[in-house]
């Protein structure tokens, strides 16, 4: 089957047999750009994402698998997605489904702990937190119970609010929804284990292993160690970058976002009180293709 994940920022498709993961690829399509202005996907993301799905279909062959589509946050905000997704589905033949952010929270984790089985890494008691385009899920594991929360705050969404207000302000706003979430959920302690995926993460990561967007390679990535320094240092790095050499490390349309992506990720960091992560370069999509089977 071949599992398709729109998010508020990126496309990503993978192929999967039940057993072994086949070929993958990833565009960054920007759903979300002026979203927080005008409520609407408009035209330029429109046609980023058929541009892109074409360029998938011509590496991927869609017509000899059944195909799986979900598209989440800028979709479940915009008030012409309905409209959106029914001209895709006539251009390119694929049909998404919008999820809600409890569901796009449970396929997340789903792919995320089956990593961490592979790995050998413990996974009875850890936070999981992937920030995404358009929002940031939260998901608590902790004594055999699992809680989840999908806040509408993404590094798209961020940077273009961004534009108007003070990144500060926004980000202690954020802070203190996360907080309050935490304390609701009534838990003696909060798990010291902190997961990370998602794009921001990742491409840190695949930095300080001195890859490039060209050369990512996500067997690398699973598994390895971000400390909230390393995001300080990363950040500073790409700042002396002119937008050109930046773009080689985080991709072509990130070159903003990253920068977004990383306060974020500081702030995770703080908010949690722990100074190490693990980066899981699973995420929504590979829920999506291992939810397909168990079912």
């Amino acid at each position: 089957m071949i599992a398709i994940d729109l998010g508020s920022n990126t496309l990503r498709i993978i192929e999967y047999d039940g057993i072994s993961w086949g070929k993958s690829f990833e565009k960054i399509v920007r759903t979300a750009e002026g979203l927080n202005e005008f409520n609407k996907i408009g035209s330029p993301a429109l046609k980023r994402i058929l541009c892109a799905l074409a360029e998938a279909k011509q590496k991927i062959d869609f017509s000899s698998h059944e195909v799986v589509a979900i598209t989440t946050a800028a979709m479940r905000m915009a008030s012409n997605s309905e409209e959106i997704l029914h001209y895709i589905a006539q251009e390119s033949g694929v049909n998404f489904r919008i999820i809600d952010g409890d569901e796009e929270a449970i396929l997340t984790l789903m792919a995320v702990e089956n990593r961490l089985h592979r790995l050998n890494v413990p996974s009875d008691e850890f936070v999981l937190v992937d920030v995404g385009g358009g929002s940031t899920e939260v998901v608590v594991v902790s004594k055999n119970t699992t809680a989840s929360k999908s806040f509408s705050l993404g590094i798209v969404t961020l940077d273009e609010k961004f534009l108007t207000n003070n990144i500060k302000d926004e980000l202690t706003f954020f802070r203190n929804e996360i907080t309050l979430y935490l304390h609701s959920l009534t838990l003696e302690t909060i798990p010291k284990t902190l997961v990370l995926t998602a794009g921001t993460p990742t491409t840190i990561a695949a930095y300080l292993l001195g890859m490039d967007y060209q050369t990512y390679d996500a067997n690398r990535i699973n598994g390895t160690f971000l400390k909230r320094s390393d995001c300080v240092r990363v950040l500073e790095e790409l700042l002396e970058m002119d937008e050109v050499t930046r773009s080689r490390y985080v991709g072509v349309g990130r070159e903003q976002l990253i920068v977004v992506g990383i306060r974020i990720l500081e702030m995770i960091f703080d908010v949690f009180e722990v100074k190490n992560a693990i980066v899981i370069d699973d995420g929504l999509r590979e829920g999506v293709a291992l939810n397909y089977f168990s079912n």
